[in-house]
């Protein structure tokens, strides 16, 4: 005679299966969406950085225009009375460079993404309550 099968254990068995097939579906959703969010992030913050690094060339340039330019000017132009226009002109161009320089390296952003980095802390957390809860 063959002994009763205990019915409570097939069906534990099977709900078990079903459940880590489910966390692993819902894992692999959840991978699928970090790697899109990481990727729109890095888009978004390769378009910030190309914007300050394109501010930081147009300084540059406009400071070795001011150097190139405005300083042979005003060596030349050093006669009474004209000099003045000469030396406005590179203060100008100095000092706009500059300042499109600071600003580009203001807006200047490297580091991870902190949306992705947030929502990735956010899903191990969930992760180990769902194999905990499931666990008991």
């Amino acid at each position: 005679m063959r002994a009763p099968v205990d019915t409570t254990r097939k069906d534990q068995d099977m709900s078990s299966r079903g459940l880590i097939a489910s966390v692993i579906s819902d894992a692999q959703r959840l991978v699928s969406l970090e790697v899109a969010l990481a990727k729109q992030e890095a888009k978004e913050l390769a378009k910030g950085n190309a914007i300050a690094g394109g501010l930081i060339a147009f300084g540059g340039l406009l400071v070795v225009l001011a150097i190139l330019v405005a300083v042979p000017s005003l060596v030349i132009a050093l006669v009474p009375w004209k000099w003045e226009a000469a030396a406005v002109w590179v203060a100008a161009y100095v000092v706009i460079g500059l300042a499109l320089v600071l600003v580009g390296k203001a807006r200047m952003r490297i580091g991870l993404p902190p949306r992705t980095v947030e929502s990735l802390k956010e899903n191990k957390e969930w992760a180990l309550r769902r194999v905990k809860s499931n666990g008991r």
